[in-house]
């Protein structure tokens, strides 16, 4: 069974990433990209999501929504906590693509290195962590760092520089954790070439891929 996937981005970093992870794990699906770039501008602005934010998402996914996909993955890890309020308003599975990469970690170990790039996202991605490991009954620590300047220098090119720092951040928190998590899908083109590590580090397309694969599968077996 193949399937067409909106993928909802609220920063063109994104993009490449997650279409270059569909090929690499799930060529023979369809993608489809909806963007609002200016969501995470005020994002980063304002530091906060509001109601209003969480309509204009909700908007893109209407639009993948009557564009026929099968499912859609938000790609921004800052609206994860929103995934569950615009999931009922729709026919069709619609997931975040960080949830299960956190959930992966947290089942790894107790000493959790996350690594952010958007100041809202560490946080978001900790509380998210701390919660999931409560549900399971387990006590974690999570060693959180938002590098600012690693965004920064993607929006202006600078790709090498951005996987510089990100790499710098993942030497430094793998001394002391069982498990590193990139907290947003555009980092993940730091670990091209990267191997200096041996502590597993996490990254979402992947992991989101197999999610909303077997969510979709499992809905057509019912």
């Amino acid at each position: 069974m193949t399937y067409k996937i909106g993928l909802v981005h609220a920063t063109l970093n994104s993009v490449q990433p997650m279409n270059d992870a569909f090929r690499q794990y799930a060529s023979s699906h369809t993608c489809l990209n909806f963007l609002d770039e200016g969501l995470i501008q005020e994002l980063n602005e304002t530091g906060r999501i509001t109601p209003q934010m969480v309509r204009r998402l909700g908007k893109l996914v209407e639009t993948a929504r009557e564009s026929n996909v099968d499912g859609v993955l938000l790609s921004c890890s800052s609206f994860t906590p929103h995934a569950s309020l615009l999931a009922p308003l729709f026919d069709i599975p619609v997931i975040s693509v960080d949830y299960a990469m956190l959930e992966k970690a947290v089942s790894m170990g107790e000493q959790i290195g996350l690594i952010a790039t958007v100041r809202a996202a560490g946080p978001t991605s900790e509380k998210i962590l701390k919660e999931i490991a409560q549900k399971e009954g387990k006590s974690i620590v999570v060693n959180t760092e938002i590098v600012p300047k690693a965004f920064e220098a993607l929006q202006t090119g600078d790709e090498a520089q951005h996987n510089v720092i990100i790499q710098e951040k993942i030497k430094q928190l793998s001394a002391q954790c069982n498990v590193v998590v990139l907290a947003q899908i555009s980092m993940s083109r730091a670990l091209k070439g990267f191997s200096d590590i041996t502590t597993p580090v996490l990254t979402s397309p992947e992991i989101s891929i197999n999610s909303i694969l077997s969510e979709l599968a499992g809905k057509d077996n019912r």
